[in-house]
């Protein structure tokens, strides 16, 4: 019998395989990053085709370190950076353009354009999600209307679309040769696409989008049996069977299954999920409303986030712009070296604001800046910034939900810092919790697939393995919280209105 499950969970920055055994502990990993492309402001792309061979790669450097092969694994699972668009031929194989990363900004004339007739709100009541440029509708758009000859093939039926779960899992199972074009519900629920209730595409919003139906991959469960790898692979033979969004395969990573149960990423950017159970929730505070997960036949689960665009991405750009730090961890050091902000506020708005404000005009600024203030100042206000991004969207979830979360599970590359985990709890006044195994992302989609093949027999299983690592209790008093959240509000509103017709 197979021992292992293996996750591929391709992210903004790198793509990794992880194999879990059956206590949801890793056994080992591969892992490779991917250029960033910024050919101007405001646009993020990816090479679709560096991805796919990084993936290959990876499963093969995870497997090689423990000496496994095929016959020792029983499921793979996905899990991927949502909203980034990937738009390929399907007879070649070959991407028509680079994948549109979910932080890129360049379709704000598109989304105006759709905004003109109803408002940013014109497709929520279905979707769940405000018109913004952050969603892969708007991105699939701009590449129908930019790319020469793309509209044409597209309505011949060439082109297919689909966020990264779906370029991995066709080329997985085949590719041209017969690769599963698909998708799971939680990536469907973040392309603006799919009714929320129906779980189907609606045909309405792809017409006044110009998407032809024929480029959508079919929606499918979280957790199902989708295809076989194929061919000459690493993996040949090895069911296909979950795919959960990085942030839903996360929550799930944490076992939160029940109603009410929540988690925050801290990563690239930031993501808060609670989960609402059966019903869908309409968010009245800023928050989007998504789906959870959906495990085979049974009834989908729903959840409300708040998604935040820039965190773990504001310290790479103190890095790789600024000079700041050699390396990430670096920044804990360099804010240790004093004692607070000294005034200062960073708003990393580089893609607008997300959650809980859904500014797209917002550009970033760090405010209160005196001839005091040094490097360790700024560094400690750019941790701070995470903090304070999360503070506000959890007060918008408690908002939504009528009743405030006890303390709040974390994960994510971010969480080894002792530093911004104390000061989240002191900024929030509840305890903060990190799990024992803290790559819950690629642990989500572990689960998910072991579920459709029996390696795991149910939820109650998978929430037996979570264990606590370490907890953050506050320290802040109140009052002290409250003058800090007061002025990051100031600050905050220093970023708005920034780009008008003249800004780029």
């Amino acid at each position: 019998m197979s021992k292992y499950v293996i996750a591929i969970d391709q992210g903004t920055t790198s793509s990794r395989a992880i194999i879990f055994d059956h206590s949801g502990n890793i056994v080992s990993s591969g892992q490779k990053e991917h250029e960033q492309i910024f050919p101007k402001a405001g646009w993020v792309e990816h090479d679709p085709m560096e991805i796919w061979n990084n993936t290959r790669e990876v499963i093969g450097n995870a497997l090689s370190k423990v000496n496994l092969t095929r016959h020792d694994i029983a499921a793979v699972g996905i899990t991927n950076q949502r909203e980034t668009t990937v738009v390929w031929d399907k007879n070649t194989g070959e991407p028509v353009y680079n994948a549109i990363v979910w932080q890129d900004t360049r379709t704000q004339p598109i989304v105006d354009e759709l905004a003109a007739d109803g408002g940013v709100e014109r497709f929520k009541s279905k979707v769940g999600l405000p018109l913004a440029t952050y969603f892969s509708g708007t991105k699939v758009k701009w590449i129908l209307d930019n790319v020469e000859g793309a509209r044409a093939k597209a309505e011949a039926g060439d082109l297919l679309f689909g966020n990264t779960d779906s370029w991995i899992t066709w080329h997985l199972t085949g590719g041209t040769e017969g690769g599963v074009h698909i998708t799971d519900v939680t990536n469907a629920s973040r392309t603006m696409f799919m009714d929320l209730e129906t779980l189907s595409w609606d045909d309405e919003i792809l017409k006044a989008f110009g998407v032809p139906r024929s480029m959508l991959p079919e929606i499918k469960s979280s957790s199902e049996v989708y295809g076989k790898v194929h061919g000459a692979q690493l993996l040949r033979e090895t069911p296909v069977a979950g795919i959960l969004g990085d942030q839903q395969a996360a929550t799930f990573g944490q076992a939160a299954f029940e109603k009410g149960g929540a988690k925050n990423t801290y990563g690239t950017g930031n993501f808060l999920i609670v989960n609402t159970g059966e019903e869908i929730v309409r968010s009245e505070n800023g928050l989007l409303t998504t789906v959870c997960y959906k495990l085979g036949d049974a009834k989908p689960v729903y959840a409300l986030e708040g998604s935040i665009a820039v965190t773990g991405s504001l310290i790479q750009w103190l890095r790789d712009n600024l000079g700041f730090i050699k390396t990430a961890p670096e920044v804990e050091q360099l804010a240790k070296s004093v004692e607070d902000n000294g005034g200062v506020y960073v708003v990393p708005a580089f893609s607008g604001l997300f959650a809980p404000y859904w500014r797209g005009e917002a550009r970033g600024a760090i405010v209160g800046l005196t001839r005091f203030v040094n490097k360790g100042h700024i560094a400690r206000a750019a941790l701070e910034a995470t903090a304070f991004q999360t503070r506000e969207v959890l007060d918008a979830a408690n908002a939504d939900a009528g009743v405030d979360m006890e303390d709040l599970r974390v994960d994510g590359g971010m969480v080894a810092n002792d530093a911004l985990m104390q000061f989240q709890a002191d900024i929030l006044g509840i305890p903060v919790v990190r799990p024992k195994v803290t790559e819950t992302t690629a642990l989500g989609a572990a689960y998910a697939a072991g579920l459709a093949v029996g390696f795991w027999s149910d939820t109650d299983e998978l929430a037996a393995n979570w264990s606590e690592d370490k907890r953050w209790l506050p320290s802040m008093d109140a009052a002290e919280r409250d003058r800090q959240m007061r002025l990051w509000k100031k600050a905050v509103t220093r970023t708005f209105d920034w780009v008008d017709e003249d800004v780029k």
